[in-house]
Parts: structure tokens; C-alpha cells; sequence
């Protein structure tokens, strides 16, 4: 099996203030994703992780991160990845997008970045197949 490599884009963004984490995810999965879904042509997948701090082992803190979720989207050519991020990098979104994005990000704070990642088959003995 060949190794294969993947083009990403990634959103991080965080939650408006005054929402809880509950509610941001709940709005995010039930409103914003279907209100978005007309706009995702080409994306092969479509993932949001949503981040939860934990203590660290030291000094026992858990401060509030500064995402509260990373949002992926996949593609399986380079022309989509470069195509959607020149429209993501150079148009505002729609109105109805901007609008509902709103309600629950704090739009000042999100951020793009790209990602192109190689992924190697393993052996069973934890070493790339080459």
C-alpha cells in the first residue's frame, strides 16, 4: 500500500463570549454546519474537533485555551485545496455565513492555516512500509 498524501485546511476558532461549550458545540453541529453545507464542494471530508484543556502535569493549571475547536476540511487533490483556500483567503463569506457565524464565534480571534500531510502505512511493528 502507497503512502498518500492529504491537503487540509484548518480554521481554529474560538467560542463568543458568555456561551458555554455545550452550546457552542450544539449550534456549531445543528445550525452552522447544514447552514454551510451548500458551500462545501470539493471537500472530501469535513471534521471539527472540539478541544477540551486538561491539567497540566506540573502545575496543575487548566486555563481556557485559545480555540475552542479546529475545524478541518479534506481534500483529495491539490486544485480544490488551492482553490477553496483562494476563496476562503480573498472572499468575505455570504451574508447568511458572516451573519450566523455571529452568534456563536468570536470572529476577531479565528484563524486559517494550511496543511499538507503525508501519511505512512505502518508495519506491525510501528515502522513506516516503505
Amino acid at each position: 500500500m502507497a503512502d498518500k498524501t492529504y491537503w487540509k485546511i484548518l480554521l481554529l476558532m474560538k467560542r463568543k463570549p458568555g456561551i458555554s461549550m455545550e452550546e457552542f458545540r450544539n449550534y456549531y453541529e445543528n445550525n452552522h454546519v447544514p447552514l454551510c453545507a451548500p458551500y462545501m464542494s470539493g471537500i472530501s471530508r469535513y471534521v471539527r474537533r472540539y478541544l477540551e484543556p486538561q491539567p497540566h502535569a506540573e502545575s496543575g493549571t487548566n486555563e481556557e485555551l485559545p480555540y475552542d475547536v479546529v475545524t478541518e476540511m479534506w481534500f483529495d487533490n491539490e486544485a480544490g485545496w488551492k482553490g477553496t483556500l483562494d476563496y476562503i483567503t480573498t472572499t468575505v463569506m455570504p451574508d447568511q455565513v458572516v451573519q450566523d457565524e455571529l452568534n456563536f464565534f468570536h470572529r476577531p480571534t479565528m484563524r486559517i492555516a494550511t496543511v499538507v500531510e503525508c501519511d505512512s502505512v505502518m508495519s506491525p511493528e510501528g515502522t513506516p512500509i516503505v
